[in-house]
């Protein structure tokens, strides 16, 4: 806030002296003239003290009282001390009793008794606020902050019935105790029905009451360890707890309230045939009858046929506990009894569950996936007659050999015993169709290729010789190599390595490749310039000679011409083939 000047004029009542009254004249005719205000800070009748403001905010020149304070005159800024609430409706007078202002105490006890007698402290607004000095909703907030907030039926109470001075104590909120039987310990101590003190009840009131009602209380039976089901939650307390009081001790387990029903139980004999003693095997806290064993805790879950079974059926000679449970024990004649196949005598396993379930017995169902022998094939549809008409089982023989010896010693085309074709049946034929053979012959050391994918077996094994059979070409094709004549092969002592020219597609199409290995004829100035090769190899039994001269014999004075002059020229073929082997000039 702007600072008016220090010169002020303090107007007074007109019954003061002569010489104030001058003085005040005085200022008047200054204020009209200058515009300017006198100062009488030192008039010994000045009653503010050193408040030094314009007196027109608080009084006026019709009156100089009654005073009010004007909306220019800011109380915070000059005493620190906003008026709020209440306090803004209030006469001067009211808080300040001296009229020099700065005597004045802010603090509420300066004002208001403090009826706490300093123990709530001295920060007021703690608690109260300046519209009203009570507002209940200051103090349940307040309340909230402390180790018991209200709630319920305590929000409506006067402080006073739960903070209330003692005889020996003046404290009535410091140290208030917050539990339950400090205000409420004569209804629990009167509380007959149940008796509490009797049964030991705890008196942490909570438990079963709340604070909106002290009737109606709701005890939480779950948190026992023993949470009340099915016909439990219509007994009555004592039903239960009518010897032992409700403080806690009470039974929890189903035979010490139902030891009786155990004991009388003869269908079965719950106490003859040893039961266990936990009720709830069996039995629900619904009720008693009828009993619904749970048989997948026993190790022995019945399924099936098995569900629709009375417990007689398999426990009428009162065993129950120790029961064996596989199925020859309680089928052991079905065992001995069945015929086809019969298993007694084929020494069948009697691990029953192998061949049959527990829906119908007299539709066995091996699994043959299991064995060491899976069914694939023709196989799958046989009976079990088909392989084990000996009545053997266990350790029959899986090769195929073992039930296809007659197969394999009868056929003749080709003859596979007399070629000794192997006993691995598998390498030819499948569990499919035993007729029809397919051998792999890429598995050997002779992969079929190109022609040779189309021919029958008998194209080289018409012999009978399958196995260790040579795979060379000339083994087979002896015939053609010694008949070829354009070249002669065997004139000229051709190698029988016959892929070194020929191929699996076609025989007669031969590709020698005399570019690479001795002399460019299929290119160069020789390419399309010869027919046969005897163009060249005259000699049809040694292809080792060779003659230039019959194609470039009428060249011979040009090439001795040309060749002039040169060290070892001589004008025979050999003499040409070791200058130009590529050919060239």
């Amino acid at each position: 806030m702007k600072r008016r000047p220090s010169v002020r004029l303090y107007l007074f009542p007109p019954r003061r002296s002569p010489r104030v009254l001058a003085a005040a004249l005085l200022g008047v005719v200054l204020l009209a003239g200058a515009g300017a205000r006198l100062v009488a800070q030192n008039e010994p009748d000045y009653p503010h003290g050193d408040l030094a403001e314009d007196c027109s905010l608080c009084h006026t020149d019709s009156g100089w009282t009654p005073a009010r304070i004007r909306p220019e005159f800011h109380h915070e800024d000059l005493a620190g001390f906003a008026l709020q609430g209440a306090h803004a409706s209030l006469e001067c007078r009211a808080c300040h009793q001296v009229l020099d202002f700065a005597q004045a105490d802010a603090s509420c006890s300066s004002c208001h008794t403090d009826v706490h007698r300093g123990e709530m402290g001295i920060d007021c607004s703690r608690c109260h606020g300046t519209q009203t000095f009570i507002d209940r909703g200051d103090q349940l907030r307040l309340h909230r902050g402390t180790r018991f907030p209200l709630s319920g039926a305590h929000l409506t109470l006067d402080c006073r019935q739960c903070h209330e001075a003692t005889p020996v104590d003046d404290l009535v909120f410091v140290g208030t105790p917050a539990s339950c039987e400090q205000c409420h310990l004569d209804l629990y101590q009167a509380t007959a029905n149940p008796d509490h003190q009797k049964s030991g009840f705890s008196t942490r009131c909570v438990s079963c009451h709340s604070t909106n009602h002290w009737s109606g209380a709701r005890f939480d039976h779950s948190a026992t360890g023993f949470p009340l089901k099915g016909a439990h939650q219509a007994l009555d307390c004592s039903d239960c707890h009518g010897s032992s009081g409700l403080g806690g001790g009470g039974p929890v387990n189903c035979y010490d309230c139902h030891r009786a029903e155990y004991e009388a139980t003869t269908s079965p004999a719950h106490l003859a045939s040893g039961f266990p003693v936990n009720c709830e095997q069996c039995h629900n806290g619904t009720a008693w009858k009828p009993a619904d064993f749970d048989h997948g805790l026993s190790g022995f879950p019945l399924t099936g046929a098995h569900r629709g079974l009375s417990c007689d059926a398999c426990h009428a000679d009162g065993a129950y506990d120790g029961k064996p449970t596989d199925c020859y024990s309680c089928h052991r004649q079905d065992y001995e009894g069945t015929t086809d196949p019969n298993h007694q005598a084929a020494g069948y396993s009697t691990d029953c569950m192998q061949c049959h379930d527990t829906n119908d017995w007299s539709h066995g169902n091996f699994d043959h996936q299991a064995t060491d022998f899976p069914l694939t094939g023709a196989h799958r549809g046989l009976s079990c007659d088909a392989c084990h008409a000996d009545g053997v089982y266990g350790g029959k023989p899986t090769d195929c050999y073992s039930c296809h010896r007659q197969d394999y010693e009868g056929t003749t085309d080709p003859n596979h015993q007399a070629a000794g074709y192997s006993t691995d049946c598998m390498q030819c034929h499948d569990t499919n169709d035993w007729s029809h053979g397919n051998f792999d012959h890429q598995a050997t050391d002779f992969p079929l290729t190109g022609a040779h994918r189309g021919l029958s077996c008998d194209a080289c094994h018409a012999d009978g010789v399958y196995g260790g059979k040579p795979t060379d070409c000339y083994s087979c094709h002896r015939q053609d190599y010694e008949g070829t004549t354009d070249p002669n092969h065997q004139a000229a002592g051709f190698p029988t390595d016959c892929v070194e020219c020929h191929n699996t597609n076609r025989w007669d199409d031969a590709d020698f490749d005399h570019d690479g290995r001795y002399f460019p004829i299929y290119s160069g100035k020789h390419r399309g310039k010869w027919d046969r090769c005897s163009d060249c190899h005259f000699d049809s039994s040694n292809y080792a000679e060779f003659s230039c001269l019959d194609c470039h014999a009428h060249r011979q004075s040009k090439m001795d011409d040309k060749h002039r002059g040169i060290s070892g020229y001589r004008y025979e073929s050999q003499a040409c083939y070791q200058c130009h082997p590529d050919g060239r000039e």
